[in-house]
């Protein structure tokens, strides 16, 4: 159960265009929004940094998705490896995959650039960071600066993300707890307080 119960959506009709735009992109409106928009423009700062990252587009968003999820892994929220899970597969990346993203130095569907930018992700989402020098050098050997500028940004925003919904232990909407349940459940992973 939620900490702090959301607003009810017909309650915000000043943020409904963006909860519009976002259910049309995700197919459903993520349950932290309407508890970001409790402190006034909170959720109006979130949407601009995460529509900034989003769209950059040096990355393939199926890339990014699975970012992300290692990310959120490594933090340790399960509602955000759910959606993220669930948007890697809508970004077109194979379900099977997705499943087999925690396993990505030894599981042979990865490449070497993914496990370069997911060894990043990985070891960024850690406290303390363990980044290293070694990482950066890997990257550069497959991506360009803007597109590790895009990976870093990525990890970034889902550390925000990370501590706010597990934190706030945000309700899992039905969607990605559905993908989650199916693809990642024999992985490993339970919704735990996000159910």
């Amino acid at each position: 159960m939620a900490r702090i119960e959301p607003l009810a959506r017909e309650d915000l009709p000043e943020h409904e265009a963006m909860f519009a735009l976002v259910e049309g992109a995700m197919g459903f409106v993520p349950s932290s929004m309407p508890t970001m928009a409790k402190a006034p423009g909170l959720l109006e700062a979130f949407m601009g940094l995460a529509g900034t990252i989003s769209f950059m587009g040096h990355l393939e968003p199926g890339l990014s998705q699975m970012i992300s999820n290692v990310a959120s892994h490594s933090a340790g929220c399960r509602y955000c490896q759910a959606h993220t899970a669930t948007h890697a597969a809508q970004a077109g990346v194979d379900p099977d995959k997705v499943a087999n993203v925690w396993e990505f130095e030894t599981n042979d569907q990865f490449s070497a650039a993914e496990r370069a930018a997911l060894r990043v992700a990985r070891d960024a989402a850690q406290v303390p960071n363990a980044v290293t020098d070694q990482h950066f050098d890997d990257l550069a050997a497959h991506y360009t600066e803007e597109q590790i500028v895009q990976i870093v940004a990525t990890i970034s925003l889902f550390g925000y993300l990370n501590r706010w919904n597990d934190t706030m232990a945000t309700a899992l909407e039905d969607e990605p707890l559905a993908f989650a349940a199916e693809h990642l459940g024999d992985k490993g992973w339970e919704p735990g307080k996000h159910r």
